[in-house]
């Protein structure tokens, strides 16, 4: 299968502080990656690299083959790039309907009515159609997750990040997002999941990364690789055995 989004050599500091450091990977079309460590592992900061909102010291980005590193974030999201933030940042006094048609309009480009109908698609999808018309400030937080996902999704993305979602929530709104998260994979779109819900990582992924101090220290399939010595010792804070 065809790499829709590949990382070659990238790297950044801030001064002392490296938050990326020759990050190389690839994820494939319709693939779902799921990426753990620590916190301050620099994991966030690879998603602003790959979305474009911070600008790699060195390396090169590819979407599709097509090389976007000196492209802007707007640029990017247009060509298919879209993400949920950590900490859900609705427009608060608008509609849940009009935050989703935002990300419709200017984030895909979409003129009014496709836009409408993209929005009314995926606010049906991700349970928020009968919030339509509620003001997003006043959403609980399974349903401010889900208006970050539903954003996302407007902007009618190749590559869908998604930056610890199932923060948060009880064991039956995660399990009740993950369902979603599922049903979005089945539609085709490549997802890149930070998460430290492992659980509900493991649920979705077909292949998990391991970042530490910017660098990646693990690659592959979810369960070896979270029993590998490293990830135990670094991530899960346990001193292997020998």
């Amino acid at each position: 299968m065809a790499d829709i989004l590949a990382l070659d050599g990238v790297s950044k500091a801030y001064g002392a502080v490296v938050v990326a450091e020759d990050q190389g990977w690839r994820l494939a079309a319709g693939e779902a990656l799921g990426v753990i460590g620590p916190n301050g592992a620099g994991k966030t900061s690879m998603f602003n690299l790959v979305t474009g909102t911070v600008r790699p010291d060195r390396g090169r980005i590819r979407l599709a083959g097509t090389d976007i590193t000196d492209w802007p974030a707007a640029r990017r999201c247009r060509a298919g790039i879209a993400r949920s933030f950590q900490v859900p940042q609705p427009f608060g006094g608008m509609t849940v309907y009009e935050n989703a048609l935002v990300a419709a309009v200017h984030g895909a480009g979409l003129g009014p009515g496709a836009a409408e109908r993209v929005c009314l698609d995926v606010l049906e999808r991700t349970g928020l159609a009968r919030r339509a018309n509620q003001r997003a400030g006043g959403l609980p937080l399974l349903d401010r997750k889900r208006l970050e996902l539903a954003r996302a999704l407007c902007a009618r993305p190749r590559v869908l990040l998604l930056d610890e979602i199932a923060g948060g929530l009880t064991e039956r709104e995660c399990a009740l997002l993950v369902g979603t998260i599922r049903d979005i994979r089945a539609t085709g779109v490549a997802i890149v999941w930070i998460e430290h819900v492992v659980h509900a990582l493991l649920a979705v992924v077909d292949r998990l990364i391991v970042i530490d101090f910017g660098r990646l220290i693990a690659e592959g399939e979810p369960a070896a690789t979270m029993a590998r010595r490293e990830v135990r010792e670094i991530y899960l804070g346990i001193e292997a055995d020998g």
